[in-house]
């Protein structure tokens, strides 16, 4: 199995659940709010909701080498393939820097553990970690991905980037290329037939020749159906 399988499976299965803010936008830079999706339902959000989502956007917490570091990671966790984008082109930064406003616990383990990657690699290769080469940066991530095999002495690593690939699989895995990857259509119209005959056969049903006609009609799919005062179907061209 792997990686973006086994991300599927974290997805759809239970996920788990810094500092100051930095350049903040001034407060008369207001931002419109405007629905992600368009035709959606109407309120879809509350005024207050819009209120709190204009605020968070306009406020910025990652720094520019902290996205860098970021788009390294998650690409990692979720690289591009021959069916779906890469993390960074599903947008997966963005959502991570939005999810550090919105929920400010995260902020000192993810500005930590980026800061904690780059102490990390100057103390072993003696350079920082987006100084590495790309053997020299997954040496560093495969000590610290598989919590089960890491060392004691990892586990500051550890805990923060169980921390980053729930996020980054959570952002993924919300977005349309992520949908698509997971074969998820949500609710689409569709046509039943009932219960195919063959299945009705393997349990000892069948539905009567003469009601056919009566009940599968594909040309009256869209009409209500009309019950006679004995609960008996009643025929449209009776």
């Amino acid at each position: 199995m792997n990686r973006r399988e086994n991300l599927k499976l974290l997805f759809t299965g239970t996920l788990a659940s810094g500092f100051l803010l930095t350049n903040c936008a001034p407060e008369d830079n207001k931002l419109e709010y405007t629905p992600r999706i368009e035709g959606g339902t109407v309120g879809g959000r509350t005024e207050e909701e819009k209120l709190i989502d204009q605020k968070l956007l306009s406020e910025t917490f990652l720094n520019e080498d902290e996205r860098k570091k970021l788009d390294v990671l998650v690409d990692i966790i979720i690289p591009a393939d021959s069916d779906s984008p890469s993390a960074t082109e599903a947008g997966v930064v963005d959502f991570i820097e939005f999810m550090m406003k919105d929920y400010p616990a995260y902020q000192t383990p993810m500005r930590g553990g980026l800061m904690w990657l780059d102490h990390h690699s100057e103390d072993n290769y003696g350079k920082v970690f987006m100084a590495l080469s790309k053997s020299e940066k997954m040496e560093i991530i495969d000590q610290i991905a598989w919590p089960d095999k890491a060392k004691q002495d990892m586990e500051g690593g550890v805990k923060f980037f169980n921390m980053l690939r729930n996020l980054a699989a959570t952002g993924y895995f919300t977005t349309e290329a992520g949908f698509k990857n997971l074969g998820y259509i949500g609710n689409t119209p569709n046509i039943w037939d009932g219960v195919p005959a063959e299945v009705m056969k393997k349990h000892g049903f069948e539905l009567p020749e003469k009601y056919l006609d009566t009940y599968l009609k594909p040309e009256e799919r869209g009409e209500l159906a009309q019950w006679d005062e004995e609960a008996n179907i009643i025929r449209s061209n009776s």
